[in-house]
Formats: structure tokens, sequence, C-alpha cells
């Protein structure tokens, strides 16, 4: 227990530091862009990888979160890749009008409308590959598409955020490095951080017991899905998921556990 405790601090202390840190380096630079100060999205669109897609798509359980919580409506697309990496995504061609995304849906009754929409998306949530953002052939390459891929959805009428993704289960040192990274990125173009991986971290320090991972120590176990989805709800729609209905099947300590953490987390998380 006293462990636990230990890593919860150093936590916290670390989390600290790194805001700190990134703050000093802002002080020192060409002031950024203000950051979006809008409503909620009303529409998202997520872009990444099977991170986003295991367990029936992190997407839909954010979607239950929400509903339970009152919010209807929030229409989202989560468009997803096996194993890639931010620069797989043609950013550009899910905004073209009239074809492709978003040209029709079906109704209740099994029709088809044909949507026109003032624009596509209100924001753009935008993961990397799990470890991209750090590896030594991969890091620039990172900075590179987060900032060309800004520009084409601020372009489209929509703001880009990041989804800081969480270190594998047997390399928690992966925690650090990928949130300085994001942390980087997101102050560079002026884009919201969603912070899944410190709250990840800070679940494992809270409570060991409750596995967020598959069995590969990468990919998220319904826990840890569920997770992600309690931080975007409080990053990007600014609600507390704590005391929320929607437990996705978990037990109901599990998720109560799970929706403090991801409260506490993007309280405490200034990039």
């Amino acid at each position: 227990m006293k462990k636990s405790h230990d890593m919860a601090a150093r936590l916290t202390r670390w989390l600290g530091v790194l805001a700190a840190a990134v703050t000093l380096a802002a002080c020192s630079t060409t002031p950024t862009a203000p950051r979006f100060q809008g409503e909620t999205p009303a529409s998202l669109l997520w872009t990444g990888n099977s991170f986003f897609y295991f367990n029936n798509s992190m997407h839909g359980h954010l979607g239950g979160l929400l509903n339970a919580a009152g919010v209807r409506g929030i229409r989202q697309t989560s468009v997803t890749i096996s194993g890639a990496g931010l620069d797989w995504h043609d950013m550009g061609s899910h905004f073209k009008p009239g074809t492709g995304m978003l040209r029709y849906s079906f109704t209740p009754g099994n029709d088809v409308a044909f949507n026109q929409f003032e624009r596509a998306y209100d924001m753009v949530l935008m993961m990397d590959c799990s470890q991209c953002p750090i590896h030594p052939k991969l890091q620039q390459a990172f900075h590179d598409t987060v900032k060309a891929h800004a520009a084409t959805v601020r372009q489209a009428g929509a703001e880009p955020a990041l989804f800081l993704s969480w270190a594998y289960q047997d390399q928690p040192q992966m925690t650090e490095q990928l949130a300085a990274e994001y942390i980087k990125a997101g102050r560079a173009h002026a884009m919201r951080v969603v912070p899944a991986g410190p709250a990840f971290a800070a679940s494992i320090a809270k409570r060991p017991d409750i596995n967020l991972y598959a069995p590969d120590k990468r990919h998220p176990s319904l826990a840890g899905t569920y997770l992600g989805a309690s931080v975007v709800m409080a990053s990007l729609f600014k609600k507390s998921p704590v005391g929320n209905s929607y437990t996705a099947g978990l037990p109901a300590e599990v998720a109560q556990h799970l929706q403090a953490v991801a409260w506490d987390t993007v309280q405490a998380f200034k990039p």
C-alpha cells in the first residue's frame, strides 16, 4: 500500500514539474495563438488506430457517458487504421464537401438521408501510433504531421486536439516520455491535449489491481477504454464523469474509481 501511495505522490510531483518546465519554455518563445475557447464540440472526429477501436470503440463509450449525463445529439465518427501512425491519415479527405465522409446516413426507418452540414466537424481528436512520438526514427514525423494536420483541420473550420496515449504495461517510463512530446506539440500549435496516459499512470498507482491492459500489454482492456473515454469527456466536454450511471458493464466500484481518476487527472493537468 505504501508503494502505491509513493507512486501516486511521485506522479503528482511529476505533473507539476512538467507543467512548470513547459510554462518556462513558453515564456522564452513567441506566444502561440489563443486556445479554443468556444462551446464544447457538437461533432467530433476521432483519427487514430486500434487503441481507439478496441472494445467496440472508445467513441461509443464516450457516447454512453454523455447520454447518461444528459448530453444528447453529439455526432461522432471514428476513423481508425490498424497499426497506423498519424501520418497514415489523409486528413484533407475527411473534409471534402458532398463526397465521401458524411455524404449520407441511415434514418431509423432504414432510409437514406443525404447530409448537408455547415461544417463536417467541430473538433478532430488525433492520436499517433503508440510509440511514434518518442521513437528516434519517427519523432520528427510526429511533430511534422501534427503541424500539417492541425492546419488542414483549421482550414476546414474545425479545431484540432491531441490524445496523449498511455505507456505499455511493462514500460511505465513511456508515460513521461509521451507526455513531453504531446505537450510540446500541443503548445506549438495551440491544441488541447487529452491526458489519457497520465490517467492510466494515476489509476495504476492507486489501484494496481484494476487491469487497464489487454494481454498484449499495449492495447486497452475494457477498463482502459472506459478510462480513456472518461478522460475525453472531462477534457473536451468539460463535464465530470464522477457519478455517471454508464459503466460499460464494469463493476460499479471499478467504474467509480476510473471516473474519479479521469476527473482528477484532467483537473491537475496543465499543459
